[in-house]
C-alpha cells in the first residue's frame, strides 16, 4: 500500500511539472516576440501545434487556414480543404445565417482564419476582422465570442476622414486585407496597414505587426510609411494623406508589399509599391510606376498583388501616364507604366518593373477612365497545350470588358497599332467592366463583371475558351462580384458570390462549380431569415463549414443550421 501511494505521488508530481512546463512553453510562444527578434521572422511558414485540439476540446482538430486575400499568393480564391460544406447540404433548408460578429466600423477587408490557435491557454478556431475605425478583432469562429480587440490608433489620433471621396466613407482606417505569417517557431503575426490623423491635422500611414494570440504589437511595430523615388526632376515623395492602402497586402519571401490607391481621382498622386522586411518592419525598397507622370494608382477593387512560384509580382495599374516612346528594350522611356498589366521583380532587394503589357489604345482608355486598375490579377497554374508545351500565364480584366491573358515570360509590352503582342485577348468576353477579380478551380477561370452573369471559362489547349462553359441566371449589378471557391480537393466544388443590391440587403449565392446554371442556394430563398446588409467589393471567405462576409458593421456568418 505504501509503495502504491508513493507511486501515485510520484506520477502526480511529474504531471504537475509537465503542466507547468507546457504553460511556460505556450506563454513563451505568445509573448516571446517582444524579447526575441528571431520570433518575428515570418520567412518560414509552419504550423505550431499540429495536435493541439485536445480530446476534451469543443472544436474539431483542423489545420484550415486562410492567411491572405483570396487564399493564396496566386489569388486563386480556392479553399481545397472544405470537408463540411458540399453541394448536397448547401441549400435553404439546411444552410443559412448562423450569427454576426459585431465590430466598430465598416469591414472592407476579407476576414482571415486560423484553426486550432491557442488563445489564453485554450484552442480556438479563430476568425480575424479589421475595421475602418482602426480596430483589429479575433473571434471564436464557432461560438462567435470575442477573444480580443485592439485599436491601432496612436495617442491623440482618430481614423482619417474620407478625404472628400465617397469610396471609403465616412472614415478611413484599415481598408486592405491583412496577411498572417508563421515564423519557424510557429508564432503567428498579422500584418496590417492603418491610416489615421492627429489633432493637428497630420495624416499617417503605418504598418503594424500584431501577435495573433493576443492582438499585441510586437517589437518594432508599428513603422510609419514614408518613401521617396528618383525622377527627372530629382525625386518624388510619398504623401500619406493622398493615399489609402486599398489593395490587399502581399507577403512574399519575408517581405510585406504595400501598394497605394488614390482617394477617387483627387490629384496629385502616382503609383507606389513599397516593400518592408517582415522580420524588422524596416523598409526594403520603394518603386513608383509613374514617377515622371501622374495618376497610375493601384487599388484593384481590394484584390492584392499576385505572385508566381518564381517570386515575381503581378498587378493591374490604374489610369495614368504611359510613355508612348519606348527605349531599346521596349520599356517606356521615362518609366511611366500607367494603365498597364505589370510584372515586378523583387530579387536582390531591388523592386523593379521586369515586364509589362499595355493596350494599343491605353491613352484613350485612361482618358475615358476605362483602365485596367479596377480588376485584380490572377496567376494561373502551369498549363500545357496539345503539343505538350508548358505555359506560365496570368489573367486579368478591367473596365473595357476584355479578358487579357499574358505569358508571364513574355508579356507583350506595347504596340501603337494593335495588341498582337499579348498571349490572348478575349474581346468583349464580358458584358460589362470588371470591378472585381476572378477565381480559379479545376482548369476553369470564373469572372463576375458588372451587369453580367458570373461566367466559367475553361482552359483548353493552354488558352481560355472564348465562350463560357456555363453562367449564372443572376446578373450582378455594380460592382459585379469576386467569386470564392470551396471544395474537398477536386470534388464538391462550390462557387460563392455576393450580389450587391445598393440600399437593399445583399445576396449570398452558392453555385455548382461544374455548372453555374445550377444554383444551390441564395440568401433570399428563406424569406428574411438570411438577410444581411451589403458592402461593395466584398470577397466571401470560406473555412471549416462557414462562410464569412464583411458588412458595414461587422461580419455575417453562414453555415449549416444544425450547427446552431
Amino acid at each position: 500500500m505504501l509503495k502504491r501511494r508513493s507511486t501515485v505521488i510520484l506520477i502526480s508530481s511529474i504531471a504537475a511539472l509537465f503542466i507547468i512546463y507546457l504553460g511556460f512553453q505556450v506563454r513563451t510562444n505568445i509573448r516571446g516576440s517582444a524579447r526575441d527578434p528571431k520570433a518575428n521572422d515570418a520567412s518560414v511558414f509552419s504550423w505550431p501545434w499540429p495536435d493541439q485540439a485536445s480530446a476534451d476540446s469543443q472544436i474539431t482538430p483542423s489545420n484550415v487556414r486562410v492567411l491572405t486575400y483570396h487564399n493564396d499568393q496566386a489569388r486563386t480564391g480556392r479553399n481545397l480543404a472544405e470537408k463540411i460544406l458540399t453541394p448536397d447540404n448547401v441549400n435553404s433548408k439546411s444552410f443559412g445565417k448562423l450569427g454576426f460578429l459585431s465590430v466598430d466600423g465598416l469591414v472592407d477587408a476579407e476576414p482571415l482564419y486560423v484553426s486550432n490557435l491557442i488563445v489564453a491557454g485554450n484552442p480556438h478556431n479563430v476568425v480575424f476582422v479589421v475595421s475602418e475605425h482602426d480596430s483589429a478583432y479575433a473571434f471564436d469562429a464557432d461560438t462567435m465570442a470575442e477573444l480580443w480587440h485592439v485599436t491601432v490608433l496612436g495617442a491623440n489620433e482618430v481614423p482619417s476622414d474620407d478625404r472628400k471621396c465617397g469610396q471609403v466613407s465616412p472614415e478611413i482606417g484599415i481598408t486592405s486585407t491583412p496577411v498572417i505569417a508563421f515564423n519557424n517557431r510557429g508564432h503567428g503575426l498579422m500584418y496590417l496597414v492603418a491610416m489615421s490623423k492627429d489633432d493637428s491635422g497630420n495624416y499617417f500611414q503605418r504598418l503594424h505587426a500584431l501577435d495573433i494570440a493576443t492582438g499585441g504589437e510586437v517589437s518594432g511595430s508599428p513603422t510609419t510609411i514614408t518613401a521617396t523615388f528618383p525622377n527627372l526632376s530629382g525625386e518624388t515623395t510619398f504623401d500619406p494623406k493622398m493615399y489609402k492602402e486599398r489593395a490587399s497586402l502581399l507577403l512574399l519571401n519575408n517581405r510585406i508589399f504595400t501598394s497605394w490607391a488614390s482617394h477617387c481621382d483627387n490629384a496629385e498622386y502616382t503609383g507606389w509599391i513599397i516593400a518592408y522586411n517582415a522580420s524588422t518592419l524596416k523598409q526594403d525598397e520603394a518603386l513608383n510606376v509613374t514617377p515622371n507622370g501622374s495618376d497610375g494608382a493601384i487599388w484593384m477593387s481590394g484584390a492584392g498583388p499576385a505572385a508566381d512560384p518564381q517570386g515575381n509580382i503581378y498587378l493591374l495599374d490604374g489610369n495614368g501616364t504611359f510613355d508612348n516612346t519606348l527605349n531599346s528594350d521596349g520599356f517606356p522611356i521615362n518609366g511611366d507604366f500607367g494603365n498597364g498589366f505589370l510584372k515586378l521583380s523583387s530579387s536582390g532587394n531591388k523592386l523593379a518593373v521586369a515586364d509589362y503589357f499595355n493596350m494599343h489604345n491605353t491613352g484613350a482608355e485612361s482618358d475615358a477612365d476605362e483602365d485596367l486598375g479596377s480588376g485584380g490579377a490572377l496567376v494561373l497554374p502551369d498549363v500545357k497545350d496539345t503539343a505538350g508545351n508548358t505555359w506560365q500565364l496570368a489573367v486579368g480584366a478591367g473596365k473595357d470588358g476584355h479578358i487579357y491573358v499574358v505569358n508571364r515570360n513574355q508579356m507583350g509590352k506595347f504596340n501603337t497599332k494593335n495588341d498582337d503582342g499579348v498571349y490572348q485577348e478575349l474581346i468583349k468576353a464580358l458584358a460589362g467592366g470588371v470591378w472585381s477579380m476572378p477565381a480559379y478551380f479545376k482548369n476553369t477561370v470564373y469572372f463576375g463583371a458588372v451587369g453580367d452573369s458570373l461566367k466559367a471559362f475553361p482552359i483548353l489547349n493552354a488558352k481560355l475558351v472564348a465562350q463560357p462553359a456555363s453562367k449564372t441566371a443572376a446578373k450582378f449589378a455594380y460592382p459585379g462580384t469576386t467569386p470564392s471557391i470551396s471544395a474537398n480537393g477536386d470534388s464538391g466544388g462550390i462557387v460563392w458570390a455576393v450580389e450587391s443590391r445598393g440600399s437593399d440587403a445583399g445576396i449570398l449565392h452558392a453555385y455548382d462549380a461544374s455548372n453555374l446554371a445550377n444554383e444551390l442556394y441564395n440568401s433570399n430563398q428563406a424569406g428574411e431569415r438570411d438577410n444581411f446588409s451589403d458592402n461593395k467589393y466584398i470577397t466571401p471567405m470560406i473555412a471549416n463549414g462557414k462562410v464569412f462576409i464583411g458588412t458595414p458593421t461587422g461580419v455575417m456568418v453562414f453555415g449549416l443550421l444544425q450547427q446552431q
